[in-house]
């Protein structure tokens, strides 16, 4: 057991040291300076969190023959988290994408029955968001 003696005992600071800490005495400066009023600057720790919520929000680009047309229109799809409103949507798009929005529409896909063989199931549902951003903007959904 003396392998576990070395964690139980603390290393002491000699006594002196302590003495020579005691006796100074705190120095205050006396140096008065105007107040200067500056905007607040946002923080990239605040901006992370937004874009944290961002992610969590937004699943994924709905990439549809529909959808595709409705770029044309400056409208874009979205697949949702399903307890997601269309302000957190519209919150969410803005961080990400730098984009103005003007309007956000939502569609609930319910699930749909499918049967394999003699078992039936479910189709999972998912939640659907049309987002209209402002004309002359554009948000990049698939890479090039």
């Amino acid at each position: 057991m003396s392998l576990f003696d070395v964690f139980k005992h603390k290393k002491e600071k000699p006594v002196e040291a302590d003495k020579k800490e005691a006796t100074k005495k705190p120095v205050k400066k006396s140096i008065k300076k105007a107040p200067v009023k500056t905007a607040p600057v946002k923080t990239a720790s605040i901006k992370k969190a937004k874009t944290g919520m961002a992610y969590k929000s937004l699943e994924s680009p709905h990439v549809t023959e529909k959808a595709s047309l409705l770029i044309e229109e400056n409208k874009y799809t979205f697949k949702v988290a399903s307890r997601t409103n269309k302000i957190e949507i519209k919150k969410s798009v803005e961080d990400l994408y730098g984009v103005d929005v003007v309007n956000v529409s939502v569609i609930n896909v319910h699930r749909k029955k499918r049967r394999v063989g003699r078992k039936f199931g479910f189709k999972k549902g998912y939640k659907k968001a049309i987002v209209e951003i402002k004309k002359g903007q554009k948000i990049e959904i698939m890479p090039r």
